[in-house]
């Protein structure tokens, strides 16, 4: 009902609602995994070629939706400006009481009482919009910084707290949802190793966007009448407080074993780190689904449509990164064997031609090492002209047997 009235993406419109909506239902419906909870809060991040992906226009049409549906949520539950874990945990702290000596005339010698010092926040739900994710992957990256570690408890849904000494700040039971936009440009320059291997890119889908037509006028949305939308989700929201436990029906339960075959296979590279919570990522989207039929079950359909949400965001994985690896050296080979094509090259051509001898031998061996695993390169013993053999390495996996 939106699209035809906007430039934005609809995967971005999509992915935006799905978490939105996942934020707003709150923690009253969840799915199981090996005893754990898992929550519908998702983490989003939007990432377009260049600037004119309209990222931040779907955000604004996908609110319009929510302001309407819920006023309150939307007015106290959702902030934005990502700088410290600190300051995610503050927006929903728990209450912070003390014990003080007792006052008053029925007071004794060493009575206390508890004073309330700061309130804390009584509703939990959080919807982040970070409309320059930039900003907090370069944050994360100074010494000291905690919102990395945070925001992937965040996602975990256990409690809150940082091990800072001062700060005591906790919180019990959050739901946090983070919808980001960057651009690819941005992202490939600020998303550092550390981020790639301490789990947490691979806690948010990335969402390819692009604008999608060109209205030169705008749309005509205030014109479309979102009345039976509004009053199913509404419906929608009420059955979610008593949901509880969502599991799948035993005819998705047959899906659901053939696609983990897939979903649970290591992939090489960063495509591979980016989405190393597969199984996960689809079960929340499965579990919403569900929730968005008001159903207790997930069925076939919930589980397609999940698989589908996937399968564009690992394409957006492998659209972002292709074949990095996320180490600076082993990529800078990669690049250097691909243009090097049938003829390879040689462990000395690449320490002379690619990092003109500045690299140690074991480096070398450690970046070739890594790509190898990979299965992104491939060695030969190739013969030489006067008759004796070299190893010379080439781009692309081995041949099968």
């Amino acid at each position: 009902m939106i699209e035809p009235h906007t430039e934005a993406d609809p995967a971005a419109l999509l992915l935006q609602f799905l978490a939105a909506m996942g934020n707003l239902v709150g923690r009253d419906a969840w799915i199981c995994a090996d005893g754990a909870r898992h929550h519908l809060n998702l983490f989003i991040a939007i990432a377009g070629a260049t600037s004119k992906g309209r990222k931040g226009t779907s955000w604004n049409q996908v609110a319009r939706i929510f302001g309407v549906l819920d006023e309150k949520w939307k007015n106290e539950c959702i902030t934005n400006g990502l700088s410290s874990g600190e300051g995610l945990i503050y927006a929903v702290r728990d209450p912070v009481v003390e014990q003080k000596a007792a006052k008053g005339p029925s007071a004794r010698p060493g009575d206390t009482e508890e004073v309330i010092k700061d309130p804390g926040i009584e509703d939990k739900r959080l919807l982040v919009i970070e409309g320059e994710l930039v900003s907090a992957l370069k944050v994360m990256g100074r010494e000291g910084n905690t919102l990395s570690a945070v925001i992937r408890q965040a996602w975990d849904g256990g409690n809150l707290n940082t091990l800072v000494k001062n700060n005591s700040t906790r919180s019990t039971a959050p739901h946090i949802t983070i919808i980001g936009h960057i651009t690819k440009e941005e992202l490939l320059h600020s998303l550092g190793k550390t981020e790639m291997a301490n789990g947490f890119a691979n806690r948010f889908l990335w969402v390819a966007a692009k604008r999608s037509k060109i209205l030169p006028e705008g749309g005509a949305v205030d014109t479309v009448d979102f009345s039976r939308v509004i009053n199913c989700l509404r419906s929608v929201i009420d059955f979610a407080q008593t949901v509880g436990e969502i599991t799948r029906a035993e005819v998705t339960r047959e899906l659901w074993h053939a696609d983990y075959i897939q979903l649970s296979e290591g992939k090489p590279g960063m495509v591979g780190s980016i989405t190393g919570r597969a199984e996960a990522q689809v079960m929340r989207l499965s579990a919403l689904f569900a929730v968005l039929d008001r159903s207790k079950v997930i069925l076939p359909v919930h589980h397609q449509a999940a698989m589908a949400v996937w399968k564009y965001c690992e394409d957006t994985a492998r659209w972002l990164f292709g074949n990095r690896t996320g180490d600076k050296n082993a990529d800078k080979i990669l690049a250097a064997l691909r243009n090097a094509g049938e003829d390879g090259m040689s462990r000395t051509e690449i320490s002379d031609t690619v990092f003109t001898r500045n690299l140690s031998a074991h480096d070398l061996h450690e970046a070739l090492q890594k790509l190898v695993e990979f299965n992104l390169i491939r060695k030969s013993r190739v013969a030489t002209r006067t008759g004796a053999t070299e190893e010379r390495w080439f781009y692309g996996s081995a041949p099968p047997m």
